[in-house]
């Protein structure tokens, strides 16, 4: 199992919001790129950032941070946040990104996510699929950074990927998201049993290496973890002890 350390940028420094409310943010640090290197020293090959002000304004305005922490980071970058043209694909790609993150467009508008995918390949596009659950345990998707609610289920949106051969998804459970509850453990074994084809990365909740522990003991191929790392819940030592029993 992948740990991926996440990094989300708001107004060119890093912060985490707490369960996706952009009006209650924690900021960790105005140098993002220090965060960065700071990560690449641990035992991971990948990392996650976010766009929040490109998920708010569709407006990439944090692409030289980006560029500066793939390119001094040497980890595998992918980047979501306010994705919603081919021209920002590309753009991303030739700053250093591995793969791009795509979320309220793959909701509104998935034929043409599918077309990417066929263009870039099936490495390079993943699905951000971000949740909120019903009174009925339905998972319903958010989108624009979480502030609006899309009426489409998770499983409505996977299933429109399906025939292209989608990998890669990236699952937040937004009630969860920096609240260090723990992970919706329940949510991931669902969509792995409907869909085991999947690469997917569990988003949301994890509070310490105990978590990392109960996702991959069922079978999720990937987590992500941002302020248990920030807050140092998870320690370095940590990190690489699980990758060398994982």
């Amino acid at each position: 199992m992948r740990i991926i350390p996440a990094i989300d940028l708001k107004d060119g420094k890093c912060v985490r919001l707490y369960k996706g409310d952009f009006a209650q943010q924690t900021e960790y640090s105005a140098n993002p790129a220090a965060i960065g290197r700071r990560f690449s020293s641990l035992d991971v090959q990948d990392l996650h950032i976010v766009d929040l002000d490109g998920a708010q304004s569709g407006t990439q305005s944090n692409h030289a941070i980006v560029t500066e922490i793939a390119a001094q980071s040497g980890l595998d970058v992918q980047l979501g946040g306010g994705i919603r043209d081919r021209k920002d694909v590309v753009r991303w790609f030739d700053a250093g990104v591995s793969r791009c993150v795509v979320g309220s467009l793959a909701i509104d508008h998935p034929a043409k996510v599918c077309e990417w995918m066929k263009e870039f390949g099936l490495e390079r596009i993943v699905l951000a699929l971000d949740v909120k659950l019903d009174k009925a345990g339905t998972p319903l998707l958010a989108t624009h950074g979480w502030t609006r609610d899309s009426g489409v289920s998770l499983w409505e949106c996977i299933d429109a990927f399906r025939d292209v051969g989608a990998r890669h998804v990236l699952c937040t459970d937004v009630a969860r998201d920096g609240a260090m509850v723990g992970p919706n453990i329940e949510l991931y074994e669902d969509i792995l049993r409907r869909y085991p084809e999947l690469e997917l990365q569990a988003s949301g909740g994890v509070r310490d290496i105990t978590d990392i522990r109960a996702l991959s003991e069922k079978g999720v191929p990937a987590a992500i973890t941002g302020r248990a790392l920030l807050d140092g819940k998870i320690s370095d030592a940590e990190v690489t002890s699980f990758r060398q029993n994982a």
